[in-house]
C-alpha cells in the first residue's frame, strides 16, 4: 500500500528550490509509480555571451587549430575550457 505523498513546499526562488532538493530525498514527496518517461529533443543548454579580449596572434592560432579539427573556433574554446575545469 502506497502512502499519500507529502506536499512539496512552495519556493521563493530557483536557488531555494535547488538547495531544498540538494538536501532532501524524493521519498514521500513524489510518487514515482506515476512517473512517465519524456523527451526534450529541442532543449538547448543555457548560454551567456561574454566579451573576452585575446591577443590577435593567440586568436589566429586558435582559429588554425579549430580549422584543423573542422569545428568553429568558439566551440573549440568552449571545449578546451570545459576540459580544463573538469
Amino acid at each position: 500500500m502506497l502512502r499519500k505523498a507529502k506536499n512539496i513546499p512552495k519556493f521563493g526562488s530557483e536557488a531555494a528550490e535547488r538547495e531544498f532538493w540538494e538536501t532532501h530525498d524524493t521519498e514521500g514527496l513524489i510518487d514515482w509509480s506515476k512517473a512517465q518517461r519524456v523527451r526534450f529533443p529541442n532543449l538547448k543548454p543555457s548560454t551567456k555571451s561574454i566579451s573576452l579580449r585575446l591577443p590577435l596572434g593567440l586568436l589566429e592560432q586558435i582559429k588554425v587549430e579549430a580549422n584543423k579539427r573542422d569545428v568553429p573556433y568558439q566551440s573549440l574554446i568552449k571545449i578546451w575550457l570545459a576540459e580544463k575545469v573538469s
